[in-house]
């Protein structure tokens, strides 16, 4: 292909791609086996390309778009189309009817959030088709798919028993040489009538193989980690100064770094593949960073708060801690009064006992992790229970209002 890019060599690079797009294999893969098609096709470490995603799916879910996208439009390793195309009626495709309605309905908001994500999400997106482009444009000519069928000619073969004017070809008995017994001697027992195999010639002698040159060490990798360190540096020095500059968003750009210095090694040979362990831990901690709201996690107080108040004037309207346990025990209340208090906590667990015959009233919740609300038990991401218990007695009595969160952790509220 031309150095030069142009219009025309676009489009033709885009047709060249979608007509010999990836497939996926059925062995290797961890999900629908898009990434280690991608893999496969251009002769490139899966890992690399799996770290990619990871990295684009930090974008605000820009990676799991084109992840959906090359499942419905990439074949499998045995089918005719792709799911896609199997919709529309054009061949015939593995992956069930189902699955399919049920990839493009999962597109469909994820297209809605590329609209609604911002300058992040478009640019995730459009870093993935580009860096697609490039690579179908330096390694398209490998491993390309082979043809489906064989051309076929418009002439007829030729039939052998005539030569190339029509003419018919006389063939005559060809003589081998070889020596027929006499018939006094019809068992072949004459010396001169024996036909015996010349002896075996000796075996040629092995040719030594040359021993392989020392593979040279890229150096890819320790340019990559200089560049990621240079980053590092720079957006220390500026996250005072620039808002943007948060913790997860500086992480995302230590992914991005090292994921094109992976991508830059495997073009060059396999360079940069130690990167790997440094990038998947910091992907992960990006992944948990954009999921998750850590402005409640603050560093003033960290450490276990345990309380065990016997008066209502002993007990604090707040309890407020960024990483540590807060185990609050009421049971030792008088019956009578009215308690307010919350709980509040970055990073662990939140315990909070009443006593058994108290009106109580909570609201209990958790940016990630698990809740029991007396008795109200659930889990996940965003989770807010609410339970409204005047105990076994009825109304009166002490009332307690509760309102108890971690923005990671468990939080449990329980009678005594």
């Amino acid at each position: 292909m031309s150095g030069n890019i142009s219009a025309a060599n676009v489009e033709e690079t885009l047709k060249d791609f979608w007509a010999y797009r990836p497939r996926r294999p059925h062995d290797g893969r961890k999900i629908a086996g898009v990434a280690a098609g991608i893999a496969q096709r251009y002769q490139i470490d899966p890992v690399v390309v799996r770290v990619a995603f990871v990295a684009m799916a930090l974008c605000n879910g820009a990676g799991i778009l084109v992840y959906l996208l090359g499942w419905l439009c990439f074949a499998q390793a045995d089918d005719e189309v792709s799911p896609a195309e199997a919709l529309l009626g054009r061949g015939r495709s593995s992956t069930p009817t189902a699955l399919t309605v049920l990839l493009g309905l999962a597109v469909i908001p994820a297209t809605g959030v590329f609209v609604d994500g911002g300058f992040t999400m478009v640019g995730g997106v459009l870093l993935s088709v580009g860096g697609i482009y490039l690579l179908h444009r330096g390694r398209g000519q490998l491993n390309r798919p082979a043809a489906t069928r064989e051309p076929t000619s418009v002439f007829p073969a030729p039939d052998p028993a005539f030569d190339v004017v029509g003419v018919p070809v006389q063939h005559q008995e060809q003589t081998t040489g070889r020596t027929t017994p006499p018939a006094w001697d019809p068992l072949g027992a004459a010396p001169f009538a024996w036909d015996l195999p010349d002896p075996a010639a000796a075996a040629p002698a092995p040719v030594p193989v040359a021993p392989r040159p020392p593979r040279r060490r890229s150096r890819v990798g320790v340019v990559t980690f200089g560049l990621a360190m240079i980053v590092l540096a720079v957006a220390a020095a500026l996250s005072r100064e620039v808002a943007w500059l948060t913790p997860t968003h500086t992480i995302g750009l230590l992914v991005g770094v090292l994921g094109a210095g992976m991508v830059v090694g495997a073009l060059r040979g396999g360079g940069g593949r130690g990167l790997t362990w440094l990038v998947v831990p910091l992907a992960l901690v990006g992944v948990v960073g954009t999921a998750v709201d850590f402005d409640g996690i603050r560093s003033g107080r960290m450490g276990s708060i345990r309380d065990r108040p016997t008066t209502v004037e002993q007990v604090d309207q707040r309890y407020e801690a960024g990483i540590g346990e807060v185990d609050l025990d009421l049971t030792g209340l008088p019956g009578s009064g009215t308690v307010s208090t919350a709980v509040d906590l970055g990073l662990g667990s939140a315990k909070v006992r009443v006593p058994k015959d108290a009106d109580v009233t909570v609201t209990c919740g958790v940016e990630l992790g698990s809740v029991n609300c007396l008795g109200k038990t659930s889990d996940g991401k965003d989770v807010v229970e609410r339970a409204s218990d005047d105990g076994p007695d009825g109304p009166g009595g002490l009332k307690v209002v509760l309102d108890v969160r971690s923005e990671i952790g468990d939080v449990e509220v329980s009678r005594g």
